[in-house]
């Protein structure tokens, strides 16, 4: 019996010490919210068009630059959009981040990629425009990722 606890003891404390709970590290998570965030928002444009999209993921002080202009908050990127075309099927707006990165803190992120941007104009052709888009994420109170910077 002694031979026995004196052999299943190391066996037993081995076994258990190499039970430990890895988790898996925060900063993959954050990055995977914010990759799954920005899908939602893509998904979003080409469902419900580019206005609603923008209006949903923007941060209440969140900033776009278009045009070398900066229009700054959610209040005054809701009257940019009254003035620009109207939803209705001639324009679209695609992207995929191909990078994301994360502060160590899970609070602020970014992300760049390419985007496509077409509409159909006056004569009826289809005009595409390509670039580089880049967007910085907050994490809000309620734990949802907005842009802040676009």
């Amino acid at each position: 019996m002694k031979n026995k606890i004196q052999f299943l003891l190391p066996v037993y404390l081995l076994f258990f010490s190499c039970s430990v709970n890895i988790s898996k590290d925060p900063t993959e998570i954050w990055k995977n919210e914010i990759l799954e965030t920005e899908q939602n928002f893509s998904e979003l444009a080409g469902e419900k068009g580019i206005r609603k999209a923008f209006l949903t993921y923007a941060a209440d002080s969140a900033v776009l630059m278009r045009n070398n202009t900066l229009v700054v908050g959610k209040n005054n990127i809701t009257e940019y959009f009254k003035n620009q075309t109207a939803e209705n099927n001639t324009e679209s707006l695609t992207w995929k981040p191909e990078f994301v990165d994360v502060a160590a803190s899970g609070d602020l992120g970014y992300t760049y990629g390419y985007y496509t941007y077409s509409y159909i104009d006056s004569t009826g052709a289809r005009i595409e425009n390509t670039g580089v888009f880049h967007t910085v994420w907050k994490k809000q109170a309620d734990g949802k990722w907005r842009f802040v910077w676009d």
